[in-house]
């Protein structure tokens, strides 16, 4: 008999953004294979985490994904769903609310962040009382005059890999200190797992090393300085095989009169990245083209080049947006088009 460590992961019931929780349960078994079946329900109290009260602080953790953990010998990470003691789905458990049971939808999300100094709280590269050089030279960056913190962005792609999450690339971008890097999924759910698994070994990495990671979709203020997103890529069936113009001009337009209640779980505080500067769209139009980095969704060239056969890219959700609630509400409004 060999004993486990697993880290059960899942979020909290903060409103509009959600963090993450995290704890360790310690099981003996003899030949673990590493799936989600040989899991069970566990419980923590949800008084603590604004998902039930003192008098009834039970809330149910239900593990829907589970990968390897790199730090950790016999070590799991372990992604679960809040459930009520009913095990109906807690409200605040937005992955139930997907509607990709047949895993049609693929995303991929570019996950952008800042990289924060904890004695400055201000970006890596950023001096005290004052600022770097202006951005311009920051993006895909090398060396060490313009390029800040690329060992733990190093350390974190090892990570992803290493745990098995479908890790596709890094880059450093337009302001000091901000970093991205994409993750791709076959499947809206696993999408949004990974996402988060990806999250949690951010966070984690950066403990005891005076940093700390900012998905604030706009941290230095009304400034010339970029935001953070995290666009997401989507396809499904027809936009990868239609062939046809007009049908990705319909599945556009469909955004259109749904402006409010996109943008309601694209993350909090996107008002301020989305001002149409900076690469943005304004939060109060609606725009679409191809190759357009300015608009709220894009229609990436190489989908064109290929005879309307791809994927589209909204670029208004935010770095701190919840991956679920951005794919359930993106999967509502595509699937109707057929």
């Amino acid at each position: 008999m060999a004993k486990i460590k697993l880290e059960y992961i899942w979020l909290d019931g903060y409103y509009p953004t959600q963090n993450m929780r995290s704890k360790t349960k310690v099981e003996e078994h003899e030949n673990f294979q590493g799936t989600v079946e040989e899991l069970g329900l566990w419980s923590f109290d949800g008084s603590s985490t604004k998902q039930a009260s003192g008098g009834a602080s039970d809330c149910i953790l239900k593990p829907v994904a589970i990968y390897p953990d790199p730090t950790r010998r016999n070590g799991y990470l372990v992604m679960t769903e809040v459930m009520n003691a009913d095990g109906t789905p807690h409200k605040s458990n937005a992955r139930a609310t997907i509607e990709d049971d047949d895993n049609d939808f693929w995303f991929g999300f570019e996950q952008e962040y800042f990289i924060m100094n904890t004695s400055t709280e201000l970006p890596l590269g950023f001096p005290r009382g004052g600022y770097p050089a202006p951005q311009g030279m920051y993006y895909c960056s090398v060396g060490g005059k313009h390029t800040h913190g690329r060992d733990l962005v190093e350390e974190h792609a090892d990570l992803c890999i290493d745990a098995g999450l479908n890790f596709e690339g890094i880059n450093q971008e337009v302001a000091s200190g901000q970093w991205e890097y994409q993750l791709f999924a076959k499947g809206a759910k696993k999408a949004g797992d990974e996402i988060w698994i990806s999250r949690y070994l951010l966070d984690r990495l950066t403990e005891g090393k005076g940093m700390y990671i900012e998905y604030h979709p706009k941290p230095l203020g009304n400034t010339d300085w970029n935001g953070s997103g995290m666009h997401a890529n989507f396809s499904n069936t027809i936009l990868r095989t239609c062939g046809s113009k007009e049908k990705y001009a319909e599945i556009c337009e469909a955004f259109r009169p749904l402006v409010k209640e996109h943008i309601e779980v694209y993350g909090e505080h996107n008002e301020q990245r989305l001002t149409g500067d900076h690469e943005t769209a304004s939060i109060n139009d609606f725009s679409w083209g191809v190759s357009d980095r300015g608009a709220s969704i894009r229609i990436p060239i190489i989908a064109v080049e290929k005879g309307y056969k791809g994927w589209l890219e909204d670029r208004r959700p935010s770095s701190n947006g919840d991956p679920y609630k951005i794919a359930a509400r993106i999967i509502k409004t595509v699937k109707p088009v057929k």
